[in-house]
């Protein structure tokens, strides 16, 4: 069976973002649960913020079409995202937001049904981006992606990683580990 493909990102712009090295925490982690991993930098699409007289005016975004057809080449999402104003940020819903939008022979949603997502979030704050969890999990399952449960909030992000990376907390790892196993597993079932 060929293995789960699952299309990694986090929801920030940021160069040095906590939540995109938490994304790269959790590729590694779907890669050692047996899934392959795609880790997609947000930035690199240059997505204008949604507006539909652009979208009639100009068509999809370069952006987007790519976002689009990683999406449909993919199984799953595995998401980190930070919290703002006690919400998701704004990059993340825009990036939501034109995914959903459909081109020439697509069905509608074709970009969501049928994959499985996972979220994890990180946030200097004591509440580590739970409240941002809640949304990303709302707007995800209401696109019909079938969310995985299990979550985690990294809290005081700004002393969570080691220099090259990684966790400091172990336990906070072998969260990760699970997560993304429990969203290999899912796939792979779903698959078969």
């Amino acid at each position: 069976m060929p293995k789960a493909r699952v299309l990694v990102f986090a929801g920030s712009l940021r160069t040095d973002s906590y939540n995109k090295k938490l994304a790269h925490v959790c590729a590694k982690a779907v890669e050692a649960g047996g899934g392959e991993a795609t880790f997609l930098d947000l930035r690199d699409l240059a997505l204008p913020v949604f507006d539909e007289d652009l979208e009639t005016s100009q068509g999809q975004p370069a952006g987007n079409l790519k976002l689009k057809a990683l999406m449909k080449s993919h199984d799953g999402f595995f998401i980190s995202t930070p919290e703002y104003n006690s919400s998701i940020p704004g990059i993340l819903k825009n990036t939501i937001d034109w995914a959903s939008r459909e081109v020439p022979d697509e069905k509608p949603l074709e970009c969501f049904i049928g994959k499985v997502g996972a979220l994890v979030s990180a946030s200097p704050g004591a509440l580590g981006g739970i409240r941002s969890l809640t949304v990303v999990r709302t707007i995800l399952s209401h696109l019909q992606v079938l969310m995985i449960p299990e979550q985690l909030a990294v809290s005081k992000a700004h002393e969570a990683f080691n220099p090259d990376g990684t966790l400091k907390d172990a336990r906070r790892q072998q969260t990760i580990e699970s997560i993304a196993k429990r969203l290999v597993t899912t796939i792979e079932k779903l698959k078969a």
